[in-house]
């Protein structure tokens, strides 16, 4: 799937939107990005900039080969600001399924997404 991006990743992530979450099996669409942006501040109190929009690779058999009927959910990426990070952070996990930092999800999924995902991380897991 194309991603909505057009700028760079990195781009897009500028201060002092800097900690990059996502959230599993959720739609948010082009034409819907300013209402989630909002919902996200009057709701959840947390200032966020959508990113984009990514199809799940399938898992991977033991022997790296594809798992038939997996892959394809949709997962929303969004940066949130430096200074709600630490009021986000546990009330993050009471969403459904639970918004994970990247470097966490990485830390388990790397298989799921393009590799260039993996340049939204500011911090390592090793």
């Amino acid at each position: 799937m194309e991603n909505y991006n057009l700028t760079t990743k990195r781009e897009q992530q500028e201060k002092p939107y800097t900690q990059v979450c996502m959230w599993a099996s959720t739609l948010v669409g082009e034409e819907n990005i300013p209402l989630f942006e909002k919902t996200m501040l009057e709701v959840y109190k947390v200032r966020v900039k959508y990113l984009e929009e990514i199809l799940t690779y399938p898992d991977r058999d033991d022997n790296g080969n594809n798992v038939e009927g997996t892959g394809g959910r949709s997962d929303v990426f969004f940066s949130i600001h430096e200074d709600d990070i630490q009021s986000f952070a546990i009330r993050r996990l009471s969403f459904d399924p639970p918004i994970r930092w990247i470097e966490d999800l990485l830390a388990t999924n790397k298989t799921l997404y393009p590799e260039s995902v993996s340049n939204y991380t500011t911090w390592t897991t090793e």
